[in-house]
């Protein structure tokens, strides 16, 4: 059995929804991601799905939108519910893969500099190797203050405050090439 996971951050219908959606990067994201979900359920890494769910609007679970976004397929090996930005504050997600002795977390999904950002740093607190990686992961700019940061400068941030000190930074072939054939 392998001691990685992937977990999929996010990656649900409520964005659709949201007035900062793009569709500029989601084609290379979907690409990624199914080639993630795919190498890794063919080495026998589980998928563990993670929905985020507000009290608000489209991420409440009354609104009908926290549901997988249409292109994924695949079947997770459980599922988790999160209120707060990070996969693991009162979801269970720590001990069920702790239980199964999993010590590798590939993290992906949605928005990079935020839930999938806080998870890779929580999880590195936690004792878990973490490979992050982006190219699988989609975000929207941001602004504030009059400065508007774009989706690659977001993600380049990301990728520097995490690289050497929470996370390894992976393309999908490395992440794909760096796992164990069961």
């Amino acid at each position: 059995m392998s001691r990685s996971a992937l977990i999929n951050i996010d990656t649900q219908r409520s964005f659709f929804h949201r007035n900062y959606w793009q569709e500029d990067d989601v084609p290379a994201f979907q690409r990624a991601m199914l080639e993630l979900i795919t190498g890794c359920q063919q080495k026998g890494v589980p998928v563990v799905d993670i929905f985020h769910v507000d009290e608000d609007d489209v991420f409440s679970l009354a609104s009908g939108f926290v549901t997988p976004m249409p292109f994924l397929r695949h079947q997770p090996a459980v599922s988790f519910q999160k209120h707060v930005h990070n996969a693991f504050t009162d979801t269970g997600l720590d001990h069920w893969l702790r239980v199964r002795d999993i010590n590798r977390l590939i993290i992906c999904g949605i928005r990079t500099e935020q839930c999938c950002e806080t998870t890779a740093r929580v999880a590195s607190d936690l004792g878990y190797r973490v490979s992050f990686v982006s190219e699988a992961m989609l975000t929207f700019p941001m602004s504030w203050k009059g400065v508007t940061l774009d989706a690659v400068t977001l993600r380049h941030r990301t990728e520097t405050v995490l690289a050497g000190r929470f996370a390894e930074i992976q393309t999908v072939a490395e992440c794909l090439e760096s796992l164990e054939c069961v």
